[in-house]
């Protein structure tokens, strides 16, 4: 089965008693933390998962229901599959070694100009793994499911907290977006 990551924006940071029965419900395989989402006057939550299934929107899903089973009132409120890398993180996915994907981005080798960064702080920047791949010639097809899965997501997401009645349930989705899926391939 392959594996996915991905990253869920949350609609509050879990708290200490919650971190234990998620641990135990996904096997450490998710880890959380706190942003300040420039959008919410408070802090959210983050959760890192690597999940293996069938397809990413029945781990995104199977994510979801495992995070909000392990703390009432918690949200899920947005996926993001396409991750932002780091310089070592983009060397270890193509196999590469740090030294030449600084020259990559320099410009002094590759197919013409480097993807710009994402995220840039003075220490510190980050590249769209989509984009890194593409520049390198990489077909990924996880990257390929990425997109339109997690914009559907997204908008189930939206629904759901918007007008929950009439928002699909979970399987319903995944298995919409399988079919999708598999009229693409």
């Amino acid at each position: 089965m392959p594996g996915y990551d991905f990253e869920l924006i949350l609609s509050r940071p879990l708290f200490e008693p919650e971190l234990d029965p998620l641990f135990q419900r996904t096997q450490g395989y998710v880890t959380v933390g706190f942003v300040r989402d420039p959008d919410q006057a408070e802090h959210t939550g983050q959760a890192g998962c690597s999940w293996e299934a069938g397809s990413l929107a029945a781990a995104v899903m199977e994510v979801i229901g495992h995070i909000e089973a392990s703390a009432p009132g918690l949200r899920a409120l947005r996926v993001e599959a396409d991750p932002l890398l780091s310089m070592r993180e983009i060397a270890e996915r193509v196999g590469r070694t740090i030294e030449s994907v600084r020259l990559s981005i320099k410009g002094a080798r590759g197919p013409g100009k480097f993807p710009a960064s994402e995220t840039t702080t003075p220490r510190h920047r980050l590249w769209r793994w989509s984009q890194v791949a593409a520049w390198y010639g990489i077909d990924d097809p996880q990257i390929r499911e990425a997109g339109p899965t997690s914009r559907a997501i997204n908008g189930w997401l939206a629904l759901r907290e918007i007008v929950p009645q009439v928002a699909p349930e979970p399987r319903t989705v995944v298995s919409a977006l399988a079919t999708a899926v598999r009229a693409s391939a």
